[in-house]
């Protein structure tokens, strides 16, 4: 009796943690029954989708540091908004082809946005010809601008840039680039949207 008891105790703790409703007459796993007394959804993780926050970044607009809200949307909901590179690259940590992107060669004066939600990324001030393929920028408009994390995909250390606003993946950080950085801000562009300075 004891051991049916421990059991059956066992078999709802586990029923619980997976969200599924045992009967009280559960015989145990090797007797073949499993009463199931009501239909159930997996609900989202919280890690799936977080609650806005509010971060510090500078607006080039207002010439100075605002308080904004992270952007927080589903997969489902990026995808009605983002087109399927934007998503690939944004969402999914994809880049495009060097030299295919249409920011490479763009030269004209204006500031870079997070092509996800807008938020003000590099002025093209530090954007320089790297040679590579691909937007590159010695430097962020503000550091709270963009946000860095290790990324070892691929067997690399490499340090990826993501837009601290929305999460959106936007390129790498390398240590190569001219002065007076020594930085190299390799963007995609399609992470990008360019905003040129009215003349």
């Amino acid at each position: 009796m004891r051991s049916r008891t421990t059991r059956r105790k066992f078999l709802r703790m586990m029923g619980a943690a997976a969200g599924v409703a045992v009967g009280a007459t559960l015989p145990g796993i090797l007797g073949g029954r499993l009463a199931i007394t009501e239909s159930f959804t997996v609900p989202a993780r919280a890690a799936d989708v977080s609650a806005p926050r509010s971060i510090r970044a500078y607006a080039v607009e207002k010439r100075t540091y605002v308080m904004t809200q992270t952007v927080v949307k589903t997969e489902q909901e990026w995808k009605k908004v983002l087109t399927p590179d934007q998503y690939h690259i944004l969402r999914e940590k994809g880049t495009e082809r060097a030299f295919s992107g249409k920011y490479d060669k763009n030269h004209e004066p204006g500031v870079y946005r997070c092509a996800a939600c807008g938020l003000d990324l590099y002025r093209s001030e530090e954007k320089y010809d790297s040679g590579i393929g691909w937007p590159s920028f010695t430097a962020p408009i503000a550091p709270e601008n963009v946000s860095t994390r290790p990324d070892n995909s691929f067997f690399s250390q490499r340090t990826e840039v993501l837009c601290p606003r929305c999460g959106g993946h936007l390129g790498h950080v390398f240590d190569d680039g001219p002065k007076p950085t020594g930085k190299r801000y390799c963007m995609n562009s399609a992470a990008l949207q360019f905003v040129a300075t009215a003349k």
